[in-house]
């Protein structure tokens, strides 16, 4: 007879097992574990802007995030950088306010954003690529991130000039449709869309909370001949609507799984003054031994529950607000600039 048939069955000790308390732990009653999810859990929108807090620490990356995703924040004007690579394979040109990102491929060059109008790509974006050895007749594709002139600005000059094809996603192709210095409406971008130029692959995914068509991507990068994996968060500022901000926490949750996927270590944004790019930029022409956009896995996935954290808190104070109905008040918080 085997030990198994001599008595209770081993799958039978371990269910009962699983029914007792843990030894020196107390059980606790329904009620009991109410009052303890009750005393952990936000319930107002400072008690989420206080545990964003908490969780950048003393990162001035992620505490320069919290700042930028606060009510009522607005980007502080700052000098333009002179251009840099960031990266052996990654350019960025900035106004100070924006920045467009040039991705360096053996086909050519994928650029992120375009500036503000025809006037910046020409008096700024092609000189500034061209001081840092990249030739502005390589650009093959411009991808805007979404649908703020900002950043299709000078699209349709680069297509004009040098041939390069316009991508954005179809919703904000149609937001765009009619507006100053939009592109001619070109390639539309599906969710998740590799797009392949050389020898890089870049995968577009659609992030929708700052505008409806925001594309988030996620590319390869190399640092002094090393692999990393980059990611450039389209569009920072939330929208005024809760329902756009609800919106906007499922795209940072969703990606921040796709980077988690991706192994992305390298954290990057189209707006220098949300995330601390532009004193990057600086830390890395001053001659430092590491990259500072290199933050690591962890961090990079810090990055977006800070970002997902000031969201909720954000939400709360749309539904504080409400509730107290206080219109003023409401909508000062909506009148937050649309930048980032």
């Amino acid at each position: 007879m085997s030990l198994e048939q001599s008595g209770p069955s081993r799958r039978a000790l371990l269910a009962a097992a699983a029914l007792l308390p843990l030894a020196g732990c107390r059980a606790e009653s329904p009620a009991g574990a109410t009052k303890i999810a009750a005393r952990t859990a936000p319930t107002s929108a400072q008690d989420h802007y206080d545990r964003a807090v908490r969780l950048a620490g003393d990162d001035p990356v992620l505490q320069n995030l919290v700042r930028a995703l606060r009510p009522g924040a607005v980007m502080p004007p700052v000098k333009a950088p002179e251009p840099l690579r960031i990266f052996d394979d990654v350019a960025v040109v900035s106004t100070g306010f924006v920045s467009a990102t040039a991705l360096l491929t053996s086909g050519g060059v994928i650029l992120v954003d375009a500036l503000g109008s025809p006037d910046e790509a020409e008096n700024t974006l092609v000189p500034g690529l061209r001081a840092v050895g990249v030739d502005p007749s390589k650009i093959k594709y411009v991808v805007a991130a979404h649908g703020h002139s900002d950043h299709y600005g000078g699209a349709r000059y680069l297509a004009d000039r040098y041939g390069a094809r316009v991508m954005m996603s179809p919703a904000d192709w149609d937001l765009v449709a009619g507006e100053a210095d939009a592109p001619t409406r070109d390639l539309e971008i599906a969710d998740g869309q590799r797009l392949t130029l050389g020898d890089t692959t870049v995968v577009l995914h659609h992030t929708p909370g700052h505008t409806p068509g925001t594309v988030s991507p996620i590319f390869p990068v190399r640092w002094k001949g090393r692999r990393h994996t980059a990611m450039l968060w389209g569009g920072t500022n939330p929208p005024a609507a809760t329902a756009e901000k609800r919106t906007y926490v499922s795209s940072v949750l969703a990606f921040a799984a796709r980077m988690r996927q991706a192994g992305a270590d390298v954290e990057l944004n189209n707006h220098g003054t949300c995330d601390q790019g532009l004193a990057r930029m600086e830390e890395l022409r001053s001659g430092g031994p590491a990259n500072p956009f290199i933050i690591g896995h962890a961090r990079a996935q810090r990055f977006m529950k800070v970002m997902e954290t000031m969201l909720r808190g954000r939400i709360a104070t749309d539904e504080e607000k409400s509730a107290s109905a206080h219109p003023v008040a409401l909508a000062s918080v909506r009148s937050a600039p649309a930048c980032c």
